[in-house]
């Protein structure tokens, strides 16, 4: 039987030896790999949540959202405000540029009324040529129901307008023909600076 010299037996301890660190690297990638799939995985289903969580509050936030749109009477005298199966109009008010001396109305039956504005538009508009079309901004500012919820919405809108020659001695004639949303939000001070930088 032969006998392990001393070199021999270095040689088989180193060899061992390397066994052993080899498998311990293995374990200790084995581990982190797993580390990082659970990292990896946690990541991904947070991300999902957040992706859906905004989703669903985006989703909110335009069901909510109530765009004030309105359509022309077929006589032009008046634009009636629309609502929807989702909001309910509570109150509404417009208000026209202080030039024309015309008082804030409350549409109280969700209508602005061409003779609301009808003379001192004519008159601000005078001079030129009878068949004109134009835009005329208004702050127009609504409260609403959506379910339990109560909400506001406001913005500068253009009523578009159409004059005609008139049939003497009646003078020109003034009709609505739409409502076009020019800014959300607003107030006094802007509407006026619009109306002077229009009229210019």
């Amino acid at each position: 039987m032969s006998r392990e010299t001393p070199t021999e037996r270095r040689e088989a301890a180193e060899t061992r030896r390397r066994w052993v660190t080899l498998a311990e690297v293995l374990a200790v990638a084995g581990v982190l790999i797993a580390a990082l799939t659970l990292w990896s995985n946690w990541s991904e289903r947070n991300a999902d949540k957040a992706e859906k969580a905004s989703a669903r509050a985006s989703e909110q936030r335009e069901s909510r959202r109530f765009e004030i749109r309105a359509v022309a009477a077929e006589n032009g005298d008046s634009l009636m405000l629309l609502r929807d199966d989702k909001h309910d109009i509570q109150t509404a008010t417009i208000a026209f540029p202080s030039a024309l001396s015309v008082e804030r109305k409350d549409a109280l039956t969700d209508q602005i009324q061409r003779d609301w504005f009808e003379k001192a538009l004519l008159k601000a508009t005078d001079g030129g040529a009878d068949d004109q079309a134009g835009r005329l901004p208004v702050l127009i500012a609504v409260t609403y129901t959506d379910g339990d919820v109560s909400g506001s919405a406001s913005g500068i809108y253009d009523v578009i307008w159409r004059t005609k020659a008139g049939v003497f001695p009646f003078g020109r004639s003034l009709k609505l023909e739409g409502l076009k949303l020019r800014q959300r939000g607003g107030d006094q001070a802007r509407l006026d600076a619009l109306w002077t930088r229009q009229q210019r």
